[in-house]
């Protein structure tokens, strides 16, 4: 475990996040479920205890800086919680809903949260689409959908002024030209994540006020 605390130090040391000690080791500990539980469960396709710090954790806190000023936020598709609990370890003022369709992955999260403690998190099972009771500040995913299907999946969701924060890969040219003329994408940064070798990027989208 030391070796993957000076991982995780030095990881958000390099990307200039400063997190209780606390915080830390709740994040360690969420890596430790999720190796535990993946082999029933099958959580995620990445085996390799050395890289689920950085392709797990550093990758979901690059969220981190664009929900500093929401209150709620869901992580649509979020499987085996990411980036949704690492985001809830980190910001225990900000109530996440992690949703997935799939009930051993729901499962999953349900004890995570449970064995995490955190308190500001609700679990969801169910289709994106059949979720009618709730709205939030922030809709995430990370690598849930095409651009164009997660905004026509989940904007009755979006409280107002709320955005969409998608989390992808290699910039996403193809999908950008599909987005609707009614949604506006506002900022599209390029990421590092230490310890990845892989690109990155965060689109922020929200709907366009209508001309009153």
């Amino acid at each position: 475990m030391t070796d993957f605390k000076e991982q995780l130090a030095q990881g958000l040391q390099e990307m200039g996040l400063s997190l209780p000690k606390t915080q830390q080791l709740m994040l360690l500990e969420y890596v430790a479920l999720l190796k535990k539980w993946n082999k029933t469960y099958n959580l995620t396709a990445l085996r390799n205890e050395d890289k689920m710090i950085s392709h797990h954790l550093l990758d979901s806190l690059t969220l981190l800086p664009y929900v500093k000023n929401a209150k709620t936020l869901m992580d649509v598709g979020s499987g085996g919680g990411m980036p949704g609990i690492p985001t809830a370890i980190c910001c225990p003022d900000l109530h996440i809903t992690l949703l997935d369709s799939n009930t051993k992955k729901t499962t999953f999260l349900q004890q995570a949260v449970i064995e995490l403690g955190l308190k500001n998190v609700t679990i969801a099972s169910g289709r994106v689409e059949t979720i009618h009771d709730k709205k939030v500040d922030v809709v995430t995913s990370r690598a849930f959908a095409e651009l164009h299907d997660f905004i026509a999946l989940t904007k009755h969701l979006l409280n107002e002024n709320a955005y969409w924060a998608a989390m992808k890969g290699v910039y996403p040219y193809e999908e950008l030209e599909k987005v609707p003329n009614n949604i506006e994408v506002y900022q599209i940064d390029k990421l590092t994540v230490p310890q990845l070798a892989a690109e990155r990027h965060m689109v922020l989208m929200r709907p366009k006020k209508e001309n009153v």
